[in-house]
């Protein structure tokens, strides 16, 4: 039997298959992780689209339309999900991608359920009543993953400081891919910013982004030379995104060429190699923050 089960290198492969697929921005700062650490972000990479993908309607977060089986495709999440977490073999590669990398890295189960959480959300059709709903959404779809992505680069989990940061970035990531798709969202009827914002959208979002991009950048000290590289390049794509989006008022969706890319990742050299002295230390007193466990 155990013969028949696909091996950990063909979910590894899989799983790059559909980072590359899903995420440009993401595919070209995994590249600069050790591979080691490259692998179990594209697996944990791979859980997330899919998820995603299941609760939308989506192939690799294209072509969505309407949900009528809502609650089905999200008991199938959970079930899934509930099951790897066991250890158990999914048999749909990308659930069996999250049971890989979590019996390797620990993660912890709480923040795999607080972004499972998120996609249930996402296929409620939610909407935020004020500013810190965004947060607890943004939290749910993308500072937990953040979270987690931590402690696949090898922070502990019990680093809840460290963990505050990388929960940051995924916030300002996922605020800056709500600047990115305001006109696709209005157009599909979806909203994801609050009453009190109307009218200025995308640069309160820029603005709101790159504080929270600050605030994870000063978490880097913590990380390897390898992992911080592909974080703080990642962290100037998606900041280039949120600033180009913010510029183009929510006319049509934005996007960073090959060479703004390179750009980004060169510079993001230089930042990784003086991250000890250049990202000092920030207080968080005006963020929204996560919930600790």
């Amino acid at each position: 039997m155990s013969g028949t089960l696909p091996s950990r290198a063909a979910i590894v492969a899989t799983s790059g298959e559909a980072i590359a697929r899903g995420s440009r921005s993401f595919a070209a700062a995994s590249r600069l992780f050790d591979r080691k650490t490259r692998e179990r972000a594209w697996l944990l990479y791979a859980w997330c689209r899919r998820c995603d993908d299941l609760a939308d309607g989506q192939d690799h977060g294209h072509g969505a339309g309407p949900v009528v089986d809502a609650e089905a495709r999200l008991a199938a999440i959970r079930e899934r999900t509930g099951a790897a977490l066991a250890g158990q073999w999914v048999g749909d590669a990308a659930f069996d991608a999250l049971r890989i990398v979590v019996a390797e890295t620990g993660i912890p189960h709480d923040l795999v359920w607080d972004v499972a959480e998120g996609f249930a959300l996402d296929a409620a059709g939610w909407r935020p009543a004020s500013e810190a709903d965004l947060y607890r959404y943004c939290y749910h779809v993308a500072g937990a993953v953040g979270c987690m992505m931590a402690v696949v680069m090898g922070i502990s989990p019990d680093d809840q400081d460290t963990l505050d940061r990388a929960c940051d970035l995924g916030i300002a990531f996922q605020l800056g891919n709500i600047s990115r798709d305001l006109a696709e969202d209005e157009a599909s009827g979806r909203c994801y910013v609050p009453p009190e914002w109307s009218g200025e959208a995308g640069a309160r979002l820029a603005e709101r982004a790159e504080a929270y991009a600050a605030s994870g950048r000063s978490g880097t000290p913590a990380l390897g030379f390898r992992s911080a590289w592909a974080v703080l390049a990642a962290a100037g794509i998606y900041g280039e995104i949120a600033r180009k989006a913010a510029e183009n008022s929510g006319a049509g969706r934005v996007k960073t060429g090959a060479f703004e890319k390179l750009g980004w990742i060169v510079r993001a050299l230089g930042q990784a190699q003086a991250r000890k002295t250049l990202f000092s230390p920030q207080k968080r007193d005006e963020l929204w923050s996560r919930p600790r466990r």
